[in-house]
């Protein structure tokens, strides 16, 4: 991807543009790029093109891309749809490396418009012509002053220079972000809005910014995804190159009933596996815009990831202090007491002091020389937290009395750049600036304040786990047969082929057989209905627990296939299942769910019945070693229940962590052949686990293919 991505130079560092379809009216789409280049001071030449051939906005224009007699190195393409393949035609036959396309009307309007945007990328692709769009709003080379858009903000301000860069597919989402950016006083280095990504996309958009000198943390926003491994490498490569990467997904929906009929294929929803592959490739998912500007500004200040997830606060005001414990509590950081060094020069300093964390300094604070300055010097000095936090009200907007203060805090965050020194108050701008300029962080909210150090903090805790993408070739294993895994028997074999426990078990088509099955298994038993048609047998009635002796076997027999025609008349019953009854353990899913995007992903959870109600369940995407098994484990609250909970016995961990490793192995040998595999529940005993039921649905063209 890195080679490719070097292509994108020609998009962000044109060295000459022809802008087809120039407008002399600025506020036209055709004119708006035109005029903020020229604004701005884009320093490259500037070819307008336009069939009338006069000046537009003071410049000589042509009538085709061809007849620009200099090189052309960008085109960008702003004429209405029909004209457009026209305009690539012509732009190719210059020889332009690379094209933006801002006309809409393309794949997101009917198949006329995806077959056109597939005509005019082959041509691309075909002349090695790297295009942007269609229907993109553009994109800004901050530095260069190359403000290649139709955005409307720029009528009223300009991005300013910066380390911040952002990739968008949504235009409009680009221009919100950036401009309530540009509001707060926050710089920007690239900013591209990929719109129907006919040819480069976020991922790619975010591989080349992690290249990018100009560029330390990245913002992005994606609707959809084509390519869920690209996506990986490129957050993957941005973790390792140290820059955070913030990436919103809009569209929180699930995949639908259509997408497996198992627990597995309901719980994955599409939304889950995002948030998993952020997490597992470094990246962060905020909430909102003001949440991702937020983190990204406290980045651009401060220059570090907190080193721990520890805060050390001091307020003037014991109530702001509890609000913001409160929310590190809620966003998981820590409050560690202060240590006895620290008390001790704290109650030194200010023997009225609540020498706690939060530290409350309370108001008699003002009675001590540089009372708040060599507070923070204590919690700098004689403790580890990674953030430090002051709450100091307003005392920002008064400059004078706020001056000797302000340099004073100044200068011990120059001492402690390691660290995040962090202010909550109100504060004029010139003050805040001041105090950015050495590195100091200004909130005026102390729970925006807490949300973007605890964001800064994940990101550090996931560059510390990333996940390996597997190699190409992957290890031979033998091949297993999956043409008869439409039933739990079916399915219960292959696994156990594949290395996962499965119990001793007999599926008996008549009532004889199953008592001879229950006699060889050892009573009590369990019986169940095999049906390919029926996933759920609870559903119907269809398991009978507990069974003491034949006759009760003989009788469960018949009674579970009365209840399975009864409810389900069209099924195929193929008979029942006869295994042994096994109690004693904590009762759980493991589940495997093929993504269009991103592939096999791994689940575990919670099982039973009652596995869709609660939802404690967690993803990771295959192949799992053993650690990230562990971890998968521990993302999941009802882990507990495997510790010794309440006095409880302590289960087999170990056995579940490979039965997920197996799984995992399974999902990589076959990962082209199943869609999903629902092991629910998986029995963690004392000592070793076993598989209770399971469900394997193969993908719609492998079935269709196995049918004769």
């Amino acid at each position: 991807m890195s080679h490719a991505s070097s292509s994108l130079d020609a998009l962000f560092h044109p060295r000459s543009v022809a802008l087809v379809g120039a407008s002399s009216d600025p506020e036209r789409i055709g004119g708006r790029p035109l005029r903020f280049m020229l604004e701005a001071g884009f320093a490259a030449p500037i070819y307008p093109v336009n069939r009338s051939g006069a000046l537009i906005q003071g410049l000589q224009s042509y009538q085709k891309v061809s007849d620009i007699p200099f090189p052309v190195d960008q085109a960008i393409i702003c004429v209405p749809v029909a004209g457009v393949e026209e305009a690539v035609r012509d732009a190719i036959a210059k020889g332009v490396k690379a094209i933006q396309v801002m006309t809409a009307g393309f794949a997101e309007i009917d198949a006329a418009g995806r077959a056109l945007q597939d005509r005019i990328v082959g041509l691309c692709r075909a002349a090695g012509v790297r295009m942007l769009g269609p229907n993109s709003l553009g994109l800004l080379n901050v530095p260069a002053r190359f403000f290649s858009t139709f955005s409307t903000f720029l009528n009223g301000a300009q991005p300013q220079p910066g380390s911040i860069s952002l990739a968008t597919q949504s235009g409009a989402f680009g221009s919100a972000a950036y401009g309530l950016a540009t509001l707060r006083g926050l710089g920007f280095s690239k900013i591209i809005a990929t719109g129907n990504e006919a040819d480069v996309d976020v991922a790619e958009s975010i591989d080349y910014l992690a290249d990018d000198p100009d560029t330390r943390i990245i913002c992005a926003a994606v609707e959809s995804c084509r390519d869920g491994n690209r996506l990986r490498r490129a957050l993957l490569k941005a973790a390792r190159a140290g820059k955070p990467v913030l990436i919103m997904k809009v569209g929180r929906t699930e995949l639908g009933a259509a997408a497996a009929s198992t627990h597995t294929g309901s719980l994955a929803g599409n939304d889950k596996v995002y948030d998993t592959v952020f997490r597992e490739c470094g990246a962060l998912r905020p909430e909102s815009i003001e949440e991702m500007l937020d983190i990204a500004y406290l980045y651009t200040v401060s220059g570090v990831l907190p080193a721990n997830d520890e805060l050390g606060v001091f307020t003037g005001s014991g109530g702001i202090g509890v609000l913001m414990a409160d929310e590190a509590g809620a966003q998981g950081m820590e409050l560690p007491p202060l240590p006895a060094t620290a008390r001790e020069a704290t109650l030194a300093l200010l023997p009225f002091a609540v020498a706690a964390n939060p530290l409350d300094m309370t108001a008699q604070v003002t009675s001590v020389a540089s009372g708040t300055s060599r507070t923070l010097g204590v919690m700098l000095e004689h403790t580890r937290y990674g953030a430090v936090l002051g709450y100091l009200a307003h005392v920002g907007l008064s400059p004078e009395r706020f001056a000797s203060t302000q340099q004073e805090i100044a200068e011990l965050a120059a001492q402690h750049r390691e660290r995040l020194t962090i202010l909550v108050m109100l504060a004029l701008p010139q003050v805040r600036s001041a105090l950015e300029k050495q590195g100091v962080a200004v909130f005026e909210d102390p729970t925006r304040a807490v949300r973007a150090v605890a964001g800064l903090a994940k990101i550090r805790q996931r560059w510390q786990a990333l996940y390996q993408l597997p190699g190409s070739a992957q290890p031979a294993a033998p091949a297993l047969a999956l043409d008869d895994v439409h039933t739990e028997s079916g399915a219960k074999r292959a696994l156990a082929a594949a290395g996962l426990p499965v119990p001793p078990e007999h599926l008996c088509s008549s009532a004889a057989q199953a008592a001879a099955a229950a006699a060889q298994v050892g009573f009590p038993v369990v019986a169940k209905i095999v049906s390919p048609d029926i996933a759920h047998k609870t559903e119907v009635g269809g398991v009978m627990l507990n069974l003491q002796d034949a006759t009760a076997v003989d009788r469960a027999f018949g009674t579970l296939m009365d209840r399975a025609r009864t409810a389900r008349p069209d099924a195929r019953l193929e008979g029942v299942l006869i295994a042994p009854m096994l109690r004693g353990g904590v009762e759980v899913i493991l589940g495997l769910h093929r993504d269009p995007t991103f592939g096999q992903m791994v689940m575990y959870g919670s099982g039973g019945t009652a596995v869709e109600l609660f939802q404690d369940v967690a993803l990771a995407s295959a192949p799992l070693t053993a650690a990230r098994a562990q971890a998968l484990v521990d993302a999941v609250r009802s882990s507990q229940l495997l510790r010794g909970w309440r006095g409880g016995p302590q289960y087999d961990e170990a056995a579940l962590v490979q039965a997920l490793c197996r799984l995992s192995e399974f999902a990589m040998q076959h990962a082209d052949r199943v869609q999903s595999v629902d092991i629910n529940p998986l029995m963690v005993r004392t000592q070793g686990a076993m598989c209770l039921d399971a469900v394997i649905e193969l993908r719609a063209q492998t079935q269709q293919e196995a049918q004769p």
